[in-house]
């Protein structure tokens, strides 16, 4: 093939390069041409609406993003070590009921969960008072207890078998080898994939604009949509883009040095 077309294969993938890198320089200098800077520096980056939106995009926004999301993650891995151990138990109903939990709720978007325990269950319990902190934690921890508890499961079911039986031989109850041995070699196992299902709670802690709050109450999201149709500027949004990336991007920062260091140990370890 090579002597018909007078190129190599690597010749010809460094073309074929060429040309992508080409199209898309053409692609981006029509768009910089075509595109309105002035107005899109008026709507989305006007520094006199991003001044305007300081400190309170810190102090109230961003912070209570912060704490709704540490409330869901609590609530979520504690739940979800629960789901983990019922599903993997010997005892059928546990299996069956952590089994029917996860595929349930991780086959609802957040959203519905959100709606289900904000008004839901108000409907169905006429008179019942819910704090506010407590419909956010339980949103967020359910959506997040289900995803948590697959990756728990196989953090388990991943920690050799030999130390399980290390801790048997030294009397150790079952519970006890569970507790002090499993589960903490388990988390270890599974610190990169938990860090990214925190970078997801971030996000979804969005959707508690939706069960309505007060000014002091507001996160990111609600902070940004107000002061939208207060400014008539998407300028707000930008701030509270970049809000969310203080948190997500030294998250992923920090997933990707665990995930690192979880290959070296691996590769160290055979």
């Amino acid at each position: 093939m090579s002597g018909k077309t007078g190129m190599s294969r690597r010749q010809r993938a460094r073309l074929f390069r060429g040309i992508q890198y080409g199209a898309l320089v053409v692609i981006l200098v029509v768009l910089a041409f075509a595109a309105d800077w002035g107005k899109i520096a008026t709507s989305f980056l006007d520094l006199d609406v991003a001044a305007e939106l300081f400190p309170n995009v810190i102090v109230i926004a961003l912070k209570n993003t912060i704490i709704y999301t540490a409330l869901g993650f609590s609530f979520g891995i504690v739940f979800g070590v629960v789901l983990a151990l019922m599903r993997l138990s010997s005892v059928g109903p546990y299996r069956w009921i952590a089994t029917l939990y996860i595929e349930f709720f991780r086959g609802l978007p957040a959203l519905l969960v959100f709606l289900a325990v904000g008004f839901g269950i108000p409907t169905a319990f006429p008179g019942t008072l819910i704090d506010r902190m407590v419909i956010i934690t339980l949103a967020l921890g359910i959506v997040a207890s289900a995803y948590m508890a697959e990756t728990i499961r196989a953090g388990i079911k991943a920690v050799p078998k030999g130390q399980v039986e290390a801790a048997r031989s030294l009397g150790m109850s079952p519970a006890r080898t569970m507790i002090t041995v499993v589960i903490p070699q388990a988390f270890r196992i599974i610190l990169p994939p938990l860090t990214n299902e925190l970078i997801m709670l971030v996000k979804d802690s969005s959707l508690v604009f939706f069960i309505g709050s007060t000014l002091d109450q507001q996160e990111l999201a609600q902070f940004g949509r107000q002061a939208l149709s207060q400014y008539r500027s998407m300028t707000p949004f930008v701030v509270a883009g970049l809000c969310y990336l203080i948190i997500t991007i030294p998250l992923s920062i920090l997933q990707q040095r665990l995930e690192r260091k979880a290959n070296t140990t691996a590769k160290g370890g055979k």
